[in-house]
């Protein structure tokens, strides 16, 4: 498969500036390129890379209005219209994979090939490291699941006092009084009771000041994306941002004004298009599903979050398998292929003759010859401390959750104690 896979695809019409006249067709963009296909002829009318774009504009023309014109290099200008839904969507989509191409430009040299010994290096120990956080990460959560046991014990210990209370309070009464306890022995417990409440509700204040004093790391920000976001369709897709927290996912506008947060128990699908393309959503009974739709050229950085986060919420759809098919690199991509030539040139221009007697290599002279780091290695370093950073941050949201619940158990074991040395004295008193 080639690498044509288009990422995005508009119906519209070209204007064919030889013969005067506009063809309707299909405006594609793909991982590197814009083209447009004729529907008639099947033909590529425009194809150009997105690093030769100059300028995109939304312009009118003499003939039809509401246009999109795309500036190239050699001052080519390409005229689009009747786009569908409308040529403000074209542009979002257009201009934001623009932007961020202008601002990676080296991964058009993302497939050349490199020696991986650094890169390899460096990606097994962080391999490493994350297996052993998750092995953390899994004592945590089992220390956690007994934490919450031992609630549940002192809770049912806590309704067994009550029982007890009860009981010793009809033993405690004399057989002549039908009504249970004693009017001054009734007053003296309420008084204990109101001031055991009393201690256990400064308890709770005090854990939760120290909890906000710690800060809770639900709200920290794991990855955060330039998009273009559209709620339920692709016929009002904006420039905004994907946030992905440790509790949640944000979709924000271009100003960070949030236009939806989902909670991360209430998502029940996430469904991947494309490597830049996800729909996430929210079901309901009796009311409409929310859906937002997010497209970006930094969507696979992204990815590697949510697949570990909602393993049983992504899903995968045929466009995906079918990018994930398509290579990186063909052999027509001249432009990497004049990036290496580059490359290899400018090595070639260095002071490091290409032939050196063995021997009379300097220390710094080895270093320069040593592999760098690939590009394709630097993305998965960068995917897999996202990971890190993901697993770093639920374990501390754990250890958070665990230190509020010790403090629960304290208070409540004080408590529980208290009233076992209570119901103790009383029936010493009644033997």
């Amino acid at each position: 498969m080639s690498r044509d896979t288009a990422i995005h695809s508009w119906p519209g019409s070209y204007y064919i500036n030889s013969e005067k006249r506009w063809e309707s067709g299909t405006l594609s963009l793909t991982r590197s390129t814009v083209r447009f296909v004729s529907s008639q002829s099947k033909e590529s009318l425009a194809s150009f890379r997105l690093s030769r774009i100059m300028e995109i504009k939304m312009e009118s023309s003499s003939f039809i209005f509401s246009t999109l014109t795309v500036l190239e290099e050699g001052n080519v200008k390409h005229w689009f219209g009747s786009l569908k839904p409308n040529r403000v969507v074209v542009y979002n989509v257009l201009e934001h994979f623009w932007r961020e191409r202008l601002l990676s430009p080296s991964s058009e040299a993302r497939g050349a090939e490199s020696q991986p010994s650094k890169g390899r290096e460096l990606i097994n120990l962080v391999a490493g490291a994350q297996r052993r956080l998750e092995d953390t990460g899994r004592v945590l959560s089992h220390q956690g699941e007994q934490f919450d046991n031992m609630m549940q014990g002192l809770e049912k210990i806590d309704s067994d006092l009550g029982v007890a209370d009860k009981l010793l309070s009809e033993l405690e009464s004399p057989s002549w009084w039908p009504f249970g306890k004693l009017p001054w022995k009734a007053q003296q417990e309420a008084k204990a009771e109101d001031a055991a409440r009393a201690a256990a509700a400064a308890a709770a204040a005090a854990a939760a000041a120290a909890s906000a004093g710690r800060g809770s790391s639900r709200n920290k920000v794991i990855s955060s994306i330039p998009a273009v976001v559209s709620k339920g369709g692709d016929s009002d897709l904006k420039p905004g941002c994907l946030l992905v927290l440790v509790s949640s996912l944000e979709a924000r506008d271009t100003n960070c004004q949030l236009l939806h947060r989902f909670e991360r128990n209430e998502i029940d699908e996430i469904r991947v298009h494309s490597p830049y393309e996800i729909s996430v959503r929210q079901r309901f009974i009796g009311k409409p599903d929310i859906c937002y739709r997010f497209l970006s050229a930094k969507m696979p950085e992204a990815l590697s979050v949510l697949e570990m986060q909602y393993k049983k919420k992504v899903e995968f759809t045929g466009e995906y398998t079918a990018f994930k098919a398509t290579p990186l690199s063909s052999p027509c991509d001249t432009e990497g292929k004049t990036w290496n030539e580059g490359l290899l040139q400018k090595c070639q221009e260095t002071e490091l003759p290409l032939e050196v007697p063995v021997g009379e290599l300097s220390q710094l002279q080895v270093h320069v010859l040593q592999p760098s780091v690939s590009q394709a290695e630097a993305q998965e370093l960068k995917q897999m401390l996202m990971q890190l950073k993901n697993l770093a941050l639920e374990a501390e949201t754990e250890l958070e959750r665990q230190d509020e619940v010790l403090d629960v158990l304290t208070s409540s074991t004080d408590r529980a104690t208290m009233h076992i040395e209570k119901h103790t004295c009383r029936m010493k008193r009644l033997l």
